[in-house]
């Protein structure tokens, strides 16, 4: 298992933030690396959702944590030829309003299961990156749910 994760003061409400983050159309808008996101069915836990990234590849993920307006985690899946059903990834939002300062902390994580030591040691390689793009996605929240 490999996990990375990011926090940052949003300063905007919780409903505001959470009006953008549960969102599975938003994805795109905020979240570095989705090209396109639309819901498949459902709502709330137990959502599924299509979620495309920029590099072409389609995940189709599940919404396994919900609790409005402080968690939403989904579990994606690779689809598609070649894909691996042991290799998936988990994303998580946590939101806390901020009392003594106003606004809303984000928290951001990821944590993958790599099919494979290979694979593994392949995403060790690119954590940088992942802390990265997940430093961009708050930077990107923070302005979407400031507008509101």
């Amino acid at each position: 298992m490999i996990l990375v994760e990011r926090s940052a003061h949003v300063m905007a409400p919780i409903e505001a933030v959470w009006g953008v983050v549960q969102r599975a159309e938003q994805l795109p808008a905020w979240l570095a690396g989705v090209r396109a996101a639309e819901v498949l069915s459902g709502e709330g836990f137990g959502r599924r959702q299509l979620v495309q990234a920029g590099r072409g590849a389609a995940h189709e993920a599940e919404v396994i944590a919900y609790q409005e307006p402080t968690l939403i985690g989904w579990r994606e899946r690779a689809k598609g030829a070649g894909a691996r059903a042991e290799a998936r990834t988990e994303i998580y939002v946590q939101l806390t309003a901020d009392e003594e300062e106003g606004g809303t902390i984000v928290r951001l994580i990821v944590v993958r299961w790599p099919a494979g030591p290979v694979k593994a040691a392949l995403l060790r390689l690119g954590l940088r990156r992942v802390g990265a793009d997940l430093e961009d996605s708050l930077a990107r929240l923070t302005d979407l749910a400031a507008v509101g």
